[in-house]
């Protein structure tokens, strides 16, 4: 990702008046995820506009090598696959059948292994990185890929705390409006 890219989607979003992405330091798996997100009551997704699709491929280094209605497509498809293998890890079909479409390669060269990613088909590519990347987070993290605990977020993190107790995509926002509610409830009665 460079730096210049990620200021791109940024003004792409500025332009439509768009608020500004949560969590754009995820892994790709999860950003992948958070490329729909609320802002309030408004709904966003990045993965509705061919301009914004292509924006956020260039900031993963990911190039559409097909139409991208087509590669729109197939990350919509990855991104409730990925959701589904987070929330019931056992649910991993429709995870698997994105994982079908492609493999990595090995080969050795003097620096050591070189994995290469093949995906026969180019508008599949990303959405096949997506779900190539989420098989790694979960392995080196079992567990620590979470949906936001405030029900009504839709955000999801990769949860690098010491403990393994994150629940928020963020305290300041929905971990404080959750602990609002619990004073509210106390002080109150449920409302």
């Amino acid at each position: 990702m460079t730096r210049q890219s990620e200021t791109e989607l940024e003004a792409q979003l500025a332009a439509r008046g768009w608020p500004g992405r949560p969590l754009t330091d995820e892994p790709l798996a999860a950003d992948v995820l958070n490329t729909r997100w609320l802002a309030g009551t408004d709904a966003y997704d990045l993965l509705e506009e061919d301009a914004l699709t292509l924006a956020w491929l260039d900031k993963h280094g990911l190039d559409a090598g097909a139409a991208a209605a087509d590669v729109r497509r197939h990350l919509r498809e990855a991104r409730c696959a990925l959701a589904a293998a987070v929330a019931d890890p056992s649910d991993t079909a429709a995870l698997n059948r994105i994982l079908d479409h492609g493999r990595i390669r090995l080969s050795l060269d003097a620096e050591g292994t070189v994995e290469t990613p093949e995906v026969a088909d180019p508008a599949r590519y990303a959405a096949w990185m997506c779900a190539r990347d989420l098989t790694r987070v979960m392995s080196e993290a079992p567990g620590r890929v979470r949906k936001c605990a405030n029900p009504p977020c839709v955000l999801h993190f990769v949860d690098t705390s010491r403990k393994g107790e994150r629940r928020w995509c963020s305290m300041a926002v929905c971990g404080n409006r959750a602990k609002a509610q619990r004073h509210r409830t106390r002080h109150h009665g449920a409302t």
